[in-house]
């Protein structure tokens, strides 16, 4: 044991002084004047990844040179960036022993950098093979680069050289030539402090010629394990194509082990065609199933290559085509279509019913015409309104003579129809009796008989279930509720609204004369309407 503990500072003495690694050398050789980089990685050993990399020389005597200065670093020739040591220009004076650590001897690692001054052996050659009329770029090696991020260490453009010639070379052959082989040499300028330092690579190219690849015959269908769907009792051909090169080659079909005949008078049989092309022969053997049976269901075809060079085999199957499911998938489709188209015609008319209804009637006469023995299609009976909010006597005026005038209805008036001397409700039922509806208007002043013959005629109106359209104004629409007689109430719930709404209904095409006209029944004196243009 004592004998260990004396010998060991002895050993690592001996390592310091003489250069000699006890353990995991580098070898690196570097031609004199160039730069070559030293790299130390990662230990997988050690956990302590962020620790400080230091690097020692041993060449002439041991030299901490991590802990150098800038200057110092610069006057022996060497910069030291973390795991990299990078010689700008290496002489014998570089050549020796150096070790990276992570702060201790532990984890040391050595490098042991060789210098030499003429042409090195052949295994230093990085030898690249290209092919004729191929692209071909030349690489040149990374090998003992310093890294990208090295400070003040700026690389530039590769030189290429070739042996024998003085100008430079392009690096890459678009379609190299035979005579593009020989011996290429690039060199990596690093610049540092305004001084470029060079590392030069030797690169030997080989031109080969382009091999052909080797022709061999081959199936090309079928593919492999291929299953063909058929209906039972019906003729079916199967068609096996081959590329083949020689007359000696042959395709043909087997029926499990034994090879199906070529006598037509089977139900199973094959037969072929060959054509010679430029030699090159491509072949197919048909086989066909005059009426297929249960048995050929059952049995494995085989379509084989015979040939002198390589043979090969595809295995077809036959199967029963299955009995297609319905798809429920259209007739879905078809009522989610009917039912969007119920949708949007009920939507459409809901929203354009009173639109829908007068362009019917009006353009194309779709409206009953039956005779009811009425004389007058709509009776205007006038109320007094208990507020200002009624239509006056040029709003009924506009009234009266639109309905007759423009849209030809024959109207029933109270001041111009009824006959002087007649009991008020005699008269009013005899015109209720002659109309086909009743439009209640209220009027400021009431030129009519008043809205106290409402009560009176009230039952009869309900018990003969007279047509009521009742017009309202904004205002009489807001305080209806409250304010208008009971008998008005009850007959405005039986009856159709429409509200005028002043000079805006003024116009023939606006919506009070729409809803007015589509309560109302459609004249009988057809011939007097004059058609509006409907608009939405």
């Amino acid at each position: 044991m004592m004998v260990k503990v004396h010998l060991l500072p002895l050993f690592l003495l001996l390592a310091s002084l003489t250069g000699v690694c006890p353990r995991r050398t580098t070898e690196t050789y570097v031609k004199a004047g160039e730069m070559v980089a030293l790299y130390c990685p990662h230990d997988r050993g050690s956990s302590r990844g962020d620790a400080k990399v230091i690097w020692t020389s041993y060449t002439t005597q041991e030299m901490d040179l991590t802990d150098m200065s800038s200057a110092e670093q610069r006057q022996m020739g060497v910069l030291v960036h973390g795991r990299s040591l990078v010689i700008l220009s290496a002489s014998v004076n570089h050549r020796g022993n150096y070790s990276c650590s992570l702060g201790n001897a532990s984890g040391q690692l050595w490098f042991r950098l060789t210098v030499y001054t003429t042409q090195r052996e052949k295994s230093s050659q990085y030898n690249q093979t290209c092919y004729t009329r191929e692209a071909c770029p030349l690489n040149c090696p990374e090998v003992n680069v310093p890294p990208v991020n090295t400070p003040d260490i700026t690389s530039k453009d590769i030189i290429w050289h070739k042996e024998g010639e003085s100008l430079p070379k392009d690096g890459y052959f678009s379609k190299v030539e035979v005579n593009d082989h020989g011996v290429y040499t690039c060199t990596r300028p690093y610049l540092y402090y305004s001084q470029i330092y060079n590392m030069t690579f030797t690169v030997p190219l080989e031109v080969k010629p382009k091999e052909k690849p080797e022709k061999v015959p081959v199936i090309t269908s079928p593919h492999t394990s291929d299953v063909y769907y058929v209906d039972l009792g019906a003729t079916v051909v199967i068609d096996c194509e081959a590329v083949m090169y020689s007359d000696f080659d042959e395709v043909f079909w087997l029926d499990g082990k034994s090879e199906v005949k070529m006598n037509n008078s089977f139900p199973v049989f094959y037969n072929y065609t060959r054509e010679n092309n430029a030699g090159e022969i491509k072949m197919m053997a048909s086989l066909v199933f005059k009426s297929v049976s249960e048995e050929d269901l059952s049995k494995r075809y085989t379509c084989s290559l015979g040939s002198v060079s390589v043979s090969s085999n595809v295995t077809i199957t036959l199967a029963q085509k299955p009995i297609p499911r319905p798809s429920y998938i259209p007739l879905a489709l078809s009522i989610v279509c009917v039912m969007v188209v119920m949708v949007l015609t009920v939507v459409i008319y809901v929203r354009f019913t009173i639109n829908i209804t007068l362009f019917l009637r009006d353009t194309l006469g779709c409206h009953s015409r039956t005779s009811d023995g009425k004389s007058y299609d709509a009776f205007l009976m006038c109320y007094k309104s208990d507020t200002d909010a009624g239509l006056n006597e040029d709003d009924r005026k506009c009234l009266e003579s639109v309905l007759e005038e423009r849209f030809g209805y024959s109207l029933c008036l109270y001041d111009r129809d009824v006959l002087p001397g007649k009991a008020a409700a005699e008269a009013v039922l005899d015109c209720i009796e002659q109309s086909r509806t009743v439009v209640l208007v209220p009027s400021s002043p009431d030129p009519g008989p008043g809205s106290g013959l409402l009560s009176a005629i009230h039952a009869a109106l309900v018990e003969r279930q007279t047509r009521l359209v009742f017009i309202q104004t904004e205002t009489t629409e807001a305080s209806r509720s409250g304010s208008l007689p009971e008998a008005l109430q009850l007959l405005g719930k039986t009856g159709h609204c429409v509200t005028w709404k002043g000079v805006s209904s003024m116009p023939h095409s606006s919506s009070f004369w729409k809803q007015l006209r589509y309560h109302l029944p459609a004249p009988q004196q057809a011939s007097k309407i004059k058609l509006l243009p409907q608009t939405v």
